[in-house]
């Protein structure tokens, strides 16, 4: 089994990545995955990992530190690093790699100058109309993310009632399709071939999905024993009928 130092997990928004992250935490083997660079801004990133700003401090020098910060924060003592990169932000985190290493002529060779040997893996949500709309149901409502026990884990806005908007969930639906596609053609040309695991999968057991990526990571898959999802669903009644409206404008547009 091939040793990582760390990994990356591919993804885009409401995809099940806040609850991988949370399973693979919750292992005490597998590191402490996270969005590390999710906004494309490095004044974000100073401030998100606590790194001072040095005035007069080249922005290699910086961006060492940065790296560092993140990968202390994303181990911390407990196994391989570990990354949740959302395509959102892909482009200005690989133009800051660039900016750090020069040198290497690719992306992959670049993110293994950082990370060392990683494990890419693609987590996906191949229904796309129903990603856009608990894209959209999260946006309107604030709340992001359920605790099993019914609690708010994740409110980045008041509390909202949520409408039916096709424009918004239309808008969405084709830039989580670009996102899919913009993913897959990036690992193409990377010659990366990623461990692939579908929402449906890590929904329907969670714990198999766990142990699955503790192999391929080749550490212990007992490690998943015990460890239970810390996310609840949020998709309920009103997420299906949504669902079923747009699929109905999405056959009349095509017909």
């Amino acid at each position: 089994m091939i040793g990582y130092s760390s990994y990356i997990l591919c993804t885009s928004p409401r995809s099940g990545s806040t609850l991988l992250c949370k399973l693979l935490a919750a292992t005490g083997v597998s590191g402490h995955p996270g969005s590390y660079f999710h906004e494309p801004s490095q004044e974000d990133w100073l401030e998100d990992l606590n790194v001072d700003v040095v005035p007069g401090e080249n922005e290699q020098a910086t961006l060492r530190r940065i790296f560092a910060a993140a990968i202390e924060k994303g181990t911390r003592g407990k196994g391989p690093f570990g990354l949740r990169l959302q395509r959102h932000s892909f482009d200005f985190f690989m133009k800051q790699l660039a900016c750090l290493h020069p040198g290497p002529s690719s992306d992959l060779a670049r993110l293994e100058a950082v990370f060392g040997n990683t494990l890419f893996i693609h987590l996906t949500r191949t229904d796309k109309v129903e990603q856009a709309v608990s894209f959209v149901r999260a946006e309107q409502s604030g709340l992001w993310h359920r605790a099993p026990d019914g609690t708010e884990l994740e409110r980045l806005s008041e509390p909202r009632e949520p409408h039916y908007d096709a424009h918004e969930i239309r808008a969405c639906y084709h830039r989580f399709t670009r996102f899919e596609s913009d993913w897959q053609a990036w690992f193409e040309s990377q010659r990366i071939a990623p461990l692939r695991i579908t929402y449906d999968a890590l929904s329907a057991d969670p714990q198999a999905t766990l142990r699955l990526v503790l192999k391929h990571l080749g550490l212990k898959e007992t490690a998943a024993d015990g460890v239970v999802p810390g996310v609840a669903k949020l998709a309920d009644a009103t997420s299906a009928d949504w669902v079923s409206r747009f699929r109905l404008e999405l056959e009349l547009q095509q017909s």
